[in-house]
């Protein structure tokens, strides 16, 4: 071991040493990658020897194996004009092209110069020289330039085949002469590329030629588009063949590319003359081409990877569903050919159940069926959601009568679809992933994932279906409301049972309980008797399920949904009493005193909370309803008042509900006053202001903790905000100094007794009473001010405020603590 430094020299010594020996080392490294480098460019070229006598350079690392120590060899510059296989390839590259384009041009411009004895003897002469340049050059091991070569040699090829039809042949037809041309070349380089064996180029150009005789001659033939379609099928099979029989790997892949091509072709002229088709024996033809393009694909992809089986099992499912939904279609209307090919896509289930077939290939199968059923239900799901939304249409005109059947009330709309296939294709649909999601559970998985997303999907669609179902089939109204309120009671059941149903189910279980259920409201309130009993049974239902929850959030959702079922019951009393809107608001809240009263005999945040927010949803019901009439609104804020106040016993809501309590009060005898038109409303509200403010001295003497604003808050809000609201309209000069003065007093106090309420409420009323007085002389100043003052103004303002930003951000948190400090 190497001895820890004891002193700054010694430490340096031994950065020294062991940048030595890390120098050595690099050029150690950089003698072996020379070497290396070498060996590699004489294998590439053929006939390879091992450079330098067969020995690796000196100073070899040690532990590489079959590497003997001896001569270095010398190192070869980086960038040397000579010295690397990228120069080699981009020379012979350019040599090929220039060769190519001087074939070109000499069989375009110069071939007609020359008698039939020149022209064959130049094209003996040059093709069989480009032929068989390769194989002298690889005998030299000259690797790259036969390639090179090779590649010329074919494009001569091609360069004959077109100068033979153009003097030679020039009657015989174009499509049939490319056929002919490219299968007799395609063969010629499947022969030439086994001959030579070692050129890379051949046989994947033979692949690339055999994609076109059988397409050209059925084009030459005349053939017709299905024709051609098979042709191409045809074309996919082979190549299919020779990528799974051909080892080498650029064949392989060529061939793979080219049957990707042909097979889509294809399909795609099947598909285009099986929704075409104007009956069954027209459709049966393509539907043939297109369960051969399943074939094809299966076979493909029946030993394959994972990856490529599954995709082979889609496209071949979804063409079979095509092929044989195509001809089935022809004997039904257009509205029901989705629900054929949805069925035909159900049909594919089976194949996971053959062993034989390989898991992939089935997994990818069963992706086809279940793409088949989505697309499906998106084809109706515009038309499905049209036909839910369609009995908003009866909120136009409530109470208007019991329709004949409940298409009456969706057709205010033009909501409901003309047959009965998209009710149809939702079912279906559900029990395809009913049965998806039974034959999971069946086999022991755990109801989570695509498990429970299987179950969720399918009570999705059935809670769809049925209101669908009944405006599609013209259902009696009260039949239909009878079926919706069953369907709410079961997916209500379906939702607390969260043991024994999955979350995901559980939850869209809820939702659509929720959906189906303002459904049949709207359908409810076509008649006075029925929004009673469907509301009422609603009220019922959601009040059972939040009991019987044990999850908070569905308890939450169905506690607020109860009391908007007891509030629209409510509404619907006044209603039926002819009370008018301002005071069936007074009998609306009788829903939030239900509420606070359970509130007082339950005490359970769990439950309380949902129900207060349901009630205070009902409260701003009321005061809208009672916004026309002053006293109405007053009465209704007062009432609110004593429900905030008797939730406030309640020691959890003591604080917010009695500032809340307080508030309401006051708005109360606000707008009390000015909807009587008082113009003087000190003379109601300074008795009451104040005994509320020795009330509140009596409490803060037995209580010294008690707030300022409990104590004096009410009292003192009684009488400003009147008197500020009646300022704006006096045009006399006693109130202003009255209030001004009232104000003022309560300010100092507040800032004497270190008192919260009173030197916020007086401050802000005195500086109210300020801008009054003040703003019509403002008014004059800026009249006679030029209009460039005020944004001038504004502009020394900003820049003062932000020049002493902080101190005023510290002035600030000290007003802030010590407004805090008082009580």
């Amino acid at each position: 071991m190497t001895p820890l430094p004891s002193s700054p020299a010694e430490e340096l010594a031994l950065l020294e040493r062991e940048l030595i020996w890390l120098n050595t080392r690099r050029v150690q490294l950089l003698r072996r990658r020379s070497w290396l480098k070498a060996a590699l460019r004489a294998q590439s070229a053929g006939g390879w020897q091992p450079p330098h006598g067969g020995q690796p350079p000196q100073g070899a690392p040690g532990g590489w194996a079959h590497a003997p120590a001896a001569h270095p060899a010398p190192a070869v510059p980086s960038g040397s004009a000579t010295g690397g296989p990228g120069a080699q390839h981009v020379l012979l590259i350019l040599g090929g092209l220039l060769l190519a384009v001087a074939a070109i041009a000499f069989t375009l411009f110069s071939w007609g110069e020359l008698g039939i004895a020149g022209r064959s003897v130049v094209l003996a002469g040059v093709t069989a020289g480009a032929l068989g340049a390769p194989v002298l050059l690889l005998r030299r091991g000259l690797g790259a330039t036969a390639e090179s070569v090779g590649a010329v040699a074919l494009l001569l090829t091609v360069l004959d085949a077109y100068a033979l039809h153009a003097a030679v042949l020039p009657e015989a037809d174009g499509a049939g002469y490319a056929a002919f041309a490219s299968g007799v070349l395609a063969a010629g380089w499947a022969a030439y590329g086994v001959g030579v064996g070692r050129l890379r180029l051949p046989l994947p150009a033979a692949v690339v030629a055999g994609q076109f005789p059988l397409v050209l001659g059925a084009w030459a033939a005349g053939g017709s588009a299905l024709v051609i379609g098979w042709a191409l099928l045809v074309t996919a099979a082979g190549s299919v063949v020779v990528a799974a029989r051909v080892p080498v790997l650029a064949v392989r892949a060529t061939a793979w590319s080219g049957a990707g091509v042909t097979w889509a072709g294809g399909l795609l002229i099947g598909l285009g003359e099986s929704v075409s088709a104007s009956g069954p024996l027209d459709a049966a033809a393509p539907g043939v081409l297109l369960l051969g393009a399943a074939a094809v694909a299966l076979s493909a992809v029946w030993r394959a990877p994972q990856e490529m089986a599954v995709t082979g099992g889609v496209v071949a499912g979804l063409a079979a569903v095509a092929g044989v939904g195509g001809v089935l279609r022809t004997e039904v209307p257009w509205s029901w050919a989705v629900v054929v090919y949805l069925v035909c896509g159900a049909a594919l289930a089976p194949v996971a159940r053959i062993a034989v077939v390989p898991r992939p290939v089935r997994g990818g199968v069963l992706g086809a069926a279940a793409g088949v059923t989505g697309v499906a239900v998106l084809a109706v799901l515009p038309s499905a959601a049209a036909t839910l939304l369609g009995p908003a249409a009866v909120l136009t005109g409530l109470w208007a009568g019991a329709p004949d059947g409940t298409r009456e009330l969706a057709a205010g709309a033009g909501a409901w679809p003309d047959a009965l296939s998209v009710p149809v294709v939702l079912l279906v649909a559900a029990v395809l992933l009913g049965a998806v999601y039974a034959s999971l559970v069946q086999e022991g998985r755990e109801p989570a994932g695509w498990t429970g997303a299987a179950g969720a999907g399918a009570v999705g669609l059935v809670s769809a279906a049925v209101p669908v179902l009944l405006v599609s089939a013209d259902v009696a109204y009260a039949a239909a409301l009878v079926v919706d309120l069953l369907l709410v009671a079961g997916l209500l059941a379906a939702a607390v049972a969260v043991r024994r149903v999955p979350a995901a189910a559980g939850g869209t279980a809820l939702w659509c309980a929720v959906a189906v259920a303002a459904h049949a409201g709207l359908l409810a309130l076509a008649v006075e008797p029925a929004t009673y009993a469907v509301f009422g049974l609603l009220l019922v239902l959601f009040a059972v399920s939040a009991a019987r929850s044990r999850e908070a959030v569905a308890r939450s959702l169905t506690l607020v949904l109860s009391v908007v079922c007891a509030l629209v019951v409510a509404s619907a009393a006044g209603a039926s009493l002819e009370l008018g809107a301002p005071r069936t608001a007074v009998l609306v809240l009788a829903v939030p005193a239900a509420v606070v009263v359970l509130g007082l005999w339950v005490r359970t945040p769990a439950v309380v909370v949902p129900l207060e927010a349901g009630a205070g949803f009902a409260a701003l019901v009321a005061l809208g309803l009672a916004v026309t009439d002053g006293a109405y609104l007053s009465l209704v804020l007062a009432l609110c008042g004593v429900l905030a106040a008797a939730t406030a016993v309640r020691p959890e809501r003591r604080p917010g509900a009695g500032y809340l309590a307080a508030g309401l009060f006051a708005t109360a005898t606000w707008v009390r006053l000015v909807s009587a038109g008082v113009t003087h409303p000190e003379a109601y509200t300074l008795p009451v202001s104040v005994i509320a403010c020795a009330v509140g001295l009596l409490r803060r003497r037995t209580d010294p903790e008690a707030s300022s604003w409990t104590a004096y808050g009410p009292g003192l809000g009684v009488t400003l905000g009147p008197s500020l609201l009646a300022l704006w309209s006096d045009p006399h000069w006693q109130r202003p100094l009255l209030l001004g003065a009232a104000a003022l007093a309560v300010t100092v106090t507040g800032a004497v007794r270190r008192l919260q309420a009173p030197l916020l409420l007086g401050g802000g009323t005195l500086a109210l009473v300020a801008l009054h007085e003040l703003a019509p002389h403002v008014a004059q100043v800026f009249d006679a001010l030029p209009r460039w003052s005020v944004p001038a103004l504004a502009g020394l303002l900003l820049l003062a405020l932000g020049a002493t930003y902080e101190q005023r951000l510290r002035d600030a948190r000290r007003l802030r603590d010590h407004l805090g400090r008082m009580r």
